[in-house]
């Protein structure tokens, strides 16, 4: 599991911390890969992102889309699609 965000490596470390994230947090700080993924426009250089996530197999196939989550149902969502 990754997590990927437009901050920078330390905005993520603090943010990690805080709330005791067991998976890494990738920093996105030019936009390329929200770009790619859907969580903001390509070109876009400002802005929050889109909440997207991606269940990707072991051989880099996409399985399934979430193209907006719901936080609160998220983590139940992602287990019954395993």
């Amino acid at each position: 599991m990754l997590g990927c965000s437009f901050d920078t490596p330390a905005e993520n470390m603090h943010f990690a911390e805080k709330f005791s994230f067991p998976y890494p947090l990738l920093c996105d700080t030019d936009r390329s890969i929200g770009a790619l993924y859907g969580a903001c426009e390509p070109g876009a250089t400002s802005g929050n992102a889109k909440r997207v996530a991606y269940l990707i197999d072991p051989q880099g196939k996409i399985k399934k889309v979430w193209p907006k989550v719901d936080t609160k149902a998220f983590a139940g969502e992602v287990l019954a699609a395993l």
